[in-house]
């Protein structure tokens, strides 16, 4: 069974387990919407890559409301769950079924996102595609990553999983949605924080941070300079 075959089939339930399966999950996406520094009534062309449900770019849209956004991701299923979503605040988003990792973007962004995906892409392919991202944007734009790192050792790396494991037991995960979404993280690929951190700068990203780290979820990103 491939990535998007998994995907497709939890896209039913895949936002009623946000809360559950990040348990930082106010935080962590809090913090991914209020980095973006643009103006609230800018009209911005932004990109999600990986867009699933539109979780995270609903939250950008609602946020900015004269956003124009453009959905990209492999499972069509999640993609429909979007177009409801966006759909009930009134907005028609480009729906783009297509692999980022492959898919030229064809066109310049004010503002790139992706949320809990980039981590599925090898560690060449995550450093490629930082590299197309920055060559996307407009002069002055930016690019948010809210995804999962791995840790810089294997003792701290073992701390992540074991920290995330006991959070979702406590929060009530169902065996059978555990045993679910442990099969979809056999598709993860992650790669430590400061790793990602360097492509972003070697990519030509300025003011690189990650503006928000709880165990393996954070925040990163950076802009393409403006032009002066």
């Amino acid at each position: 069974m491939n990535i998007q075959t998994v995907f497709n089939i939890a896209a039913a339930e895949y936002d009623g387990l946000r809360r559950i399966l990040v348990p930082c999950f106010d935080d962590f996406y809090g913090t991914a919407v209020q980095v973006i520094p643009f103006e609230r009534t800018a009209s911005l062309k932004a990109l999600d890559l990986g867009a699933g449900t539109g979780l995270y770019s609903g939250m950008v849209q609602a946020l900015f409301p004269n956003a124009e956004f453009t959905l990209m991701d492999l499972a069509l299923e999640m993609l429909e769950k979007a177009q409801a979503r966006f759909a009930g605040m009134g907005k028609s988003p480009k729906i783009w079924v297509g692999d980022y990792a492959k898919t030229d973007f064809g066109d310049s962004y004010d503002l790139i996102i992706s949320g809990l995906s980039i981590h599925h892409l090898s560690n060449a392919d995550k450093e490629r595609l930082y590299s197309r991202i920055h060559q996307a944007l407009k002069p002055g734009g930016m690019f948010i990553n809210a995804d999962q790192v791995l840790g810089r050792t294997a003792n701290l790396d073992k701390l992540y999983r074991q920290n995330w494991l006991n959070a979702v037991k406590t929060l009530g995960v169902s065996a059978d949605d555990l045993a679910a979404a442990q099969k979809r993280m056999e598709f993860d690929r992650l790669a430590p924080l400061d790793l990602q951190l360097g492509w972003l700068e070697a990519s030509g990203f300025q003011d690189v941070d990650c503006w928000y780290k709880n165990f393996s979820f954070v925040v990163l990103g950076g802009c393409r300079a403006a032009e002066v």
